[in-house]
């Protein structure tokens, strides 16, 4: 019998554990937000928003950092005061998120006006969000980059591909309808893996020709249909650099808003020692050999810094936002450990 009570107790305390868990409170608050219209509408008026111009979001600098500002929705109107045009702006909002305090949070694209007024009234500027991925903190750079794609996907399915009629957002964002034929659309992502080849003692690295000067990474490709991702990396490699693949794991994932919204599967592939490489020049313009000291010379320098007298520069590697950042990382630790 105190067995039984036992587990009884076990099952009801954590039954009200995770009914009390402030990341469940939040996910179901968020999904009510998706779901009920008039709630949405109502969150509006108490949450933030953060603001973008033409999917380039607005970034203030704060002595030597970069900050993304929560606008209030009285401050985000006192600005819309200043335009005729942006009575409606705010049913253009789309939500990406809440606090723990469960104060939500928007983002809103305020491209069809004059973004200098809103610069000059919020004393700060619009800036591309690749540039911004360099200077902001790692907890605003996963804010903006999913807005930036949810912000881009409703630009990009304003009417239905069945009908050629109008679609129309909820107030949340989380979907568009076309009222002419019933049909729901929502957000979706493309898969994308992202593998760092190694032969055991050195990592591969390559660069396109529309890279930043001096930049490498690793290599990356969409996922075909019928694809699983052991297929999806080994396909690559074999497509880019012509190498054979003998074995792979799995790292991490991270969303990518490049070109449009990306999901990037992280991957450590290894190849057979010492091989060759043989470049896809259609895709790639250099891919070369790293060896430990490259590493971690790469991972210090700035890209600023990588320009030589020359002309030339000095290979440098993606910003700590990056999951390629964190995959070479990750190589580097092993060969150190």
């Amino acid at each position: 019998m105190a067995a039984v009570y036992q587990a009884l107790h076990r099952r009801v305390s954590s039954l009200v554990c995770r009914l009390n868990s402030t990341y469940v409170r939040k996910m179901r608050y968020l999904n009510q937000l998706k779901e009920d219209d008039s709630l949405c509408r109502q969150a509006q008026t108490s949450g933030t928003f953060c603001l973008f111009h033409n999917l380039s979001p607005f970034l203030q600098k704060v002595g030597k950092k970069y900050l993304v500002p929560q606008l209030s929705a009285a401050e985000l109107r006192r600005v819309l005061e200043k335009f005729q045009e942006a009575e409606q702006c705010l049913e253009e909002s789309v939500l990406i998120g809440c606090s723990d305090e469960h104060r939500p949070r928007f983002a809103l694209d305020l491209g069809a006006l004059d973004k200098s007024v809103i610069e000059s009234e919020l004393q700060g500027s619009f800036t591309d969000l690749r540039k911004a991925l360099f200077v902001l903190d790692r907890k605003d750079s996963p804010l903006l980059a999913s807005a930036q794609s949810l912000l881009r996907w409703h630009r990009s399915h304003q009417y239905c591909s069945k009908t050629g009629q109008p679609t129309q957002k909820n107030p949340a964002g989380s979907k568009r309808v076309c009222h002419a034929s019933g049909v729901t659309y929502y957000p979706q992502v493309s898969p994308v893996v992202i593998t760092l080849v190694s032969d055991g003692s050195r990592c591969l690295l390559a660069r396109q020709p529309s890279f930043p000067l001096g930049m490498f990474t690793a290599l990356s490709g969409f996922c075909d249909v019928g694809e699983n991702v052991e297929e999806a990396v080994r396909r690559e490699v074999a497509e880019e650099v012509g190498l054979e693949v003998e074995s792979l794991r799995y790292s991490a994932s991270q969303h990518w808003p490049f070109p449009s919204s990306s999901l990037m599967i992280a991957c450590h592939a290894l190849v057979a020692a010492r091989p060759e490489i043989s470049m896809d020049t259609l895709e790639l313009e250099e891919a070369r050999w790293f060896g430990l000291e490259e590493v971690v010379e790469g991972l210090r320098r700035e890209p600023s810094s990588s320009k030589q007298e020359d002309g030339s520069f000095l290979p440098w590697f993606p910003p700590k936002q990056a999951i390629a950042h964190q995959l070479i990382r990750e190589w580097l630790q092993q060969q150190t450990a």
